[in-house]
């Protein structure tokens, strides 16, 4: 089993900062990909941005120059900085990890960004 430990979040302005974290423990895998979904009220749950073992990652358009995944492989933790935040930000940020075929997910982590 995969156990997934989040951080950070909270509330901030809209042109303020917040960073995230996400620690992994388990049956790790080498070869897995870590990375950070959203869901807001009424909306899907979707893709902010995911990386790699070798560090390639991708973003959402939505959080591209904003947002920048990284990861610590000897620590199994990923880590989102969102800068320039938005009201439209304002989601539960799930930490995801996809390895083996499965996805494991953590508890989720409330962002919130006022106007």
């Amino acid at each position: 089993q995969v156990q997934l430990v989040e951080s950070g979040g909270g509330l901030v302005q809209a042109g303020g900062s917040l960073g995230l974290s996400c620690a992994a423990s388990g049956s790790l895998f080498r070869f897995n990909v870590m990375g950070w979904y959203r869901q807001a009220p009424g909306k899907q749950r979707e893709l902010v941005a995911q990386i790699t073992h070798t560090g390639s990652s991708n973003y959402a358009d939505s959080v591209k120059g904003r947002f920048t995944i990284s990861r610590d492989n000897a620590k199994n933790t990923v880590y989102l900085q969102m800068n320039s935040l938005k009201p439209e930000d304002t989601a539960v940020y799930y930490c995801i990890l996809k390895q083996l075929r499965r996805d494991y997910w953590g508890q989720g982590t409330q962002v919130t960004v006022s106007s």
